[in-house]
């Protein structure tokens, strides 16, 4: 399966987007929607063609979630390859999320699980929730279950 236009929306509503390259907070340089293969300093680019780099940077997470969960329906897929994209594959891959996906894809309780992923470490190390990542959760686990 491929990446719907509402799942290219919901990824995009939450990396926010810059159209000129910039360091990242790890020292990487970065343009449109994360984007950092062949990413230079000076580099400028199109709302249009930050579009085609995510519509590249998803097909990783596609592949992940392809491999891993057969048979969803468009809404589940694009729900989980935007949280693989977010949570990197090994992520997804070791969580009770994609567990409970493939014993039933309509168990209520996953849900729960897309909400547990909503927290990030702060500059000391410590897990902290952040308010971006709990909308992010609750717009994938909204859409997964959207008929």
């Amino acid at each position: 399966m491929k990446t719907s236009d509402r799942g290219i929306e919901l990824i995009s509503s939450h990396e926010g987007l810059r159209l000129n390259a910039y360091k990242c907070p790890a020292g990487v340089w970065t343009i449109g929607f994360g984007h950092t293969k062949g990413v230079k300093q000076g580099d400028v680019i199109t709302v249009t063609e930050a579009l085609e780099l995510l519509r590249e940077d998803v097909r990783d997470a596609e592949n992940t979630v392809n491999k891993n969960l057969p048979n969803p329906n468009q809404n589940q897929f694009d729900a989980l390859v935007s949280f693989v994209f977010n949570v990197g594959s090994g992520n997804f891959q070791s969580s009770t999320l994609l567990k409970k996906a493939k014993a039933n894809p309509n168990d209520k309780s996953i849900a729960d699980e897309f909400a547990k992923w909503n927290k990030a470490r702060n500059g000391s190390g410590n897990l902290v929730e952040l308010p971006g990542l709990t909308k992010r959760r609750r717009e994938e686990a909204d859409l997964y279950f959207t008929a």
